[in-house]
């Protein structure tokens, strides 16, 4: 679910991230007339990753009702809470439905991103953003496959929108749908994470103390994925873990597909709900008991798909490592190194897709 950059042919690229090349946007490639496959440099080889992909009625995947964890019933919570907790250690992903936000809020940001989408490529440019910690960017494939030399077929808009709110000017009313959905997301993550702590034997408020939410790094990331004439050839995002805490994604196009014992599964989401990803630093935090789910986003030939991503992160200073609660006298020592969560998203934007960053701060054990 991810961070970002932009498209052309036989581009030279650059190792720094201060110094991107000119690259045309996928939208305005995939709407060339003259365009009947894919060029050569969008390629992309995904026999490693293992192509075998099941339906969700092969493998279930977890669904939690958030109105159960809030209803106030000490019996509904406490049955809840078990259900979040073996949703995170075994899948490290579930569905949240009945979340409390308007489907009329989803369906008009979704339209708003499709309009900035939509607006002229110079207009889009004036919020082209370089580094990861810029407020706002917009680009196309993402900076840690450009680091692999590989372009994805994916167009992104990302914001900063916590602990201060940013946003593009364009189009009219965008940030302002925006502010309303980021301000319940936030609600919805708060307790969902408070429900992840008792899960884990902590008291409800320890995550939220602990990686310092009231400064916490939140952003709102607009995918698109148009149409792709050679969709088993391109990928829209190749498999990879994300940053944060706990991230929420909403389609309404299919697309998304997560890792589960081996194999692929296809997240086919009930309509109006959350789907939610347990990212690397709550697998730090929980010491590796909570997984931090590889997941990837799939490409179709007869239709455009727009993904939104809300990332749920700890505050930029914050040193994150295993919680000392869930590691030491048990005989599970401490498994990752203590970083600053800003300086690991730096890293992980320089390193390769997949967990490569994770591995980086993780303790090899003997």
């Amino acid at each position: 679910m991810g961070g970002a950059t932009q498209v052309s042919v036989n581009p030279v690229l650059e190792s720094s991230l201060d110094q991107e090349p000119k690259l045309r946007a996928i939208k305005e490639l995939s709407e060339s007339a003259a365009l009947t496959s894919i060029p050569p440099e969008y390629a992309y080889s995904t026999t490693a990753n293992g192509s075998s992909v099941s339906e969700p009625d092969d493998d279930p995947i977890p669904t939690i009702d958030f109105s159960l964890l809030t209803s106030g019933d000490p019996d509904k919570r406490s049955r809840v809470i078990q259900e979040l907790g073996k949703a995170c250690e075994e899948w490290g992903f579930f569905i949240l439905v009945n979340h409390g936000l308007e489907e009329r809020l989803v369906d008009a940001v979704m339209d708003a991103c499709d309009e900035f989408f939509n607006l002229s490529e110079a207009e889009k440019k004036e919020f082209e953003g370089k580094h990861v910690l810029d407020p706002i960017q917009f680009g196309t494939s993402m900076s840690a496959a450009k680091a692999q030399r590989v372009f994805l077929w994916r167009d992104f808009l990302k914001v900063i929108v916590h602990p201060h709110f940013h946003f593009p000017n364009k189009p009219t009313g965008f940030s302002e749908l925006a502010r309303e959905y980021c301000k319940h997301s936030q609600k919805v993550a708060r307790e969902l994470l408070k429900g992840i702590s008792e899960s884990l034997g902590l008291e409800d408020c320890y995550i939220e103390k602990a990686m310092n939410l009231d400064s916490g790094y939140q952003s709102f990331v607009a995918n698109l994925y148009p149409f792709c004439p050679q969709p088993e050839l391109a990928m829209g995002l190749p498999p990879h873990s994300d940053p944060g805490l706990i991230n929420f994604l909403i389609q309404k196009v299919e697309g998304l597909e997560v890792q589960y014992n081996g194999k692929w599964v296809n997240v086919n989401a009930p309509p109006n709900s959350f789907l939610v990803n347990i990212a690397d630093h709550l697998q730090i935090l929980t010491n590796g008991r909570y997984k931090s789910v590889i997941h990837r986003a799939e490409l179709n030939k007869t239709a455009a798909r727009i993904s939104i991503v809300f990332v749920n992160g700890p505050s930029l200073d914050t040193v994150v490592s295993p919680a000392p609660e869930l590691s030491g006298s048990d005989g599970h020592p401490p498994a990752y190194i203590p970083m600053k969560y800003k300086d690991y998203m730096v890293m992980q934007q320089n390193t390769k897709l997949g967990k490569s960053a994770l591995d980086q701060v993780r303790l090899q054990i003997v």
